[in-house]
């Protein structure tokens, strides 16, 4: 039988609020569900890839949300065009995810932490209709919300199987 994920650090967000509020609501849900799929483990096993053809691990999804993080909210609706990737190397297909062989956990935790507090300090200075760059094209904050939630829930299911493959928890 699956078990709710309990933790008082995930709150599912109430069944009415404002826009504003149920979407940041939302994403910090989705945020802090990544954030527990990986506590409990020892670095090898947020590392482990155990699907034999994927790159994902626990690891690489902290890496790849915080590249995501820093793209959606710093890129485009800062228009920080020159923000730098965290982990890119052009000579390594999804460098973010892999290889992990000398990555440091509390490093990586930082900086995706770092990237969660510049999201919500660059969302906050702004309103749903705001609107950023991306591909040339206005692209507003409440459409980066929308993407957000989706890519951490991808991620979060992602997750879920990793975690189970890795060490027989499950949860949503």
């Amino acid at each position: 039988m699956v078990e709710d994920l309990e933790d008082p650090r995930r709150q599912e967000p109430p069944f009415v609020l404002n826009e504003r509020e149920m979407l940041d609501a939302w994403l910090e849900y989705h945020r802090t569900t990544l954030l527990l799929k990986c506590e409990g483990l020892d670095d090898a096993d947020r590392k482990r890839r155990p699907v034999s053809t994927s790159k994902l691990s626990l690891h690489g999804l902290v890496r790849h949300m915080a590249e995501v993080e820093r793209n959606w909210f710093r890129r485009v609706l800062l228009r920080e065009r020159d923000a730098p990737p965290i982990w890119y190397d052009p000579a390594i297909e999804d460098s973010e995810l892999v290889p992990l062989d000398d990555a440091d956990w509390e490093a990586d935790l930082a900086d995706w932490h770092a990237e969660c507090d510049a999201g919500r300090a660059a969302a906050a200075a702004h309103e749903l209709d705001d609107t950023g760059i991306r591909h040339g094209e206005p692209c507003t904050l409440r459409w980066i919300y929308v993407h957000m939630i989706e890519e951490y829930a991808r991620h979060n299911g992602h997750a879920d199987i990793i975690r189970e493959l890795v060490d027989g928890s499950v949860g949503w």
